[in-house]
């Protein structure tokens, strides 16, 4: 773990939302999966990278023109794309390795196009779309963006046709569906799809980093404090386990699972005892 890392996103996000650098952020936790990441390093190179763009939008003032500039700059010359083979790979949602590799998944690519552009002066917000994350500009709603194929352009009936293609048909599309997200929630759903991922593979050290830093962001939420106090459990540190797991009960004392939980905190206290 990267203590001032850990602490530094910690400051970050208990910021008034408007004063949150979505792009530090991201950074900040990539951190915990790439030692000795230089975060501002980082940042610099995402300024280099807008100076690099800057010249071609002098003189540009027609906002569809600009952002179709952006999308060439990202998708033409850095090469950026979707990575279909290895989708599930956590540094698709790092945001340094995204830039070095040149690829990523939905979200982490938007936030490239997000970043690079809100220093341009193209605004772009975050579509939390169910499976699939989106663009829409800031200034002109009807203008939504599919950011894992090179910033196609999509109308509300392409995005019913990906909803039914991502989700089998489970989901109904609605319009509701295509409101932007706040920093806060776009930094959950970069947290929650490597939450999603650790968890698959087992990785106990990554998952507890990422599940700390989801309740940084949202500390009433109840179900990561109780996974996190099962991971702890299963790591041995009884005290964490009990602490979280003791919470998550007060909480919701009826939850379905309440009376084995209440079981495994009696046996962590027991452990504590005999040791």
């Amino acid at each position: 773990m990267d203590c001032p890392h850990r602490q530094r996103f910690a400051a970050l996000v208990l910021r008034p939302e408007r004063e949150i650098d979505l792009g530090e952020a991201a950074l900040l936790i990539a951190a915990e999966g790439c030692a000795g990441l230089d975060v501002d390093g980082w940042l610099a190179r995402l300024d280099a990278l807008a100076g690099d763009l800057r010249p071609r939008l002098a003189g540009v003032t027609c906002d569809f023109e600009r952002l179709a500039a952006l999308l060439d700059f990202v998708y033409g010359d850095l090469g950026l794309r979707g990575n279909d083979a290895e989708y599930y790979d956590p540094r698709n949602s790092f945001l340094n390795e995204v830039l070095e590799r040149r690829l990523g998944i939905p979200l982490s690519l938007a936030v490239v196009c997000m970043e690079i552009g809100r220093r341009v002066g193209v605004p772009l917000v975050g579509v939390g779309f169910p499976g699939h994350f989106l663009l829409r500009h800031a200034r002109h709603p009807q203008i939504l963006l599919d950011p894992f194929d090179a910033g196609r352009f999509l109308t509300a009936d392409d995005c019913a046709e990906l909803l039914a293609r991502v989700s089998g048909g489970a989901v109904p599309f609605h319009p509701r569906l295509l409101r932007p997200l706040s920093t806060r929630q776009i930094l959950l759903r970069m947290l929650c799809n490597l939450r999603g991922i650790y968890a698959i593979r087992c990785a106990a050290r990554p998952l507890l980093a990422v599940l700390d830093r989801i309740l940084l962001l949202a500390p009433a939420d109840a179900e990561p404090r109780r996974e996190r106090g099962l991971v702890r459990l299963h790591a041995g540190d009884f005290w964490g386990a009990v602490e979280d797991l003791e919470l998550y009960l007060a909480t919701d004392p009826e939850a379905p699972d309440a009376r084995g939980l209440t079981e495994l905190v009696v046996e962590a206290r027991r452990l504590l005892a005999v040791n």
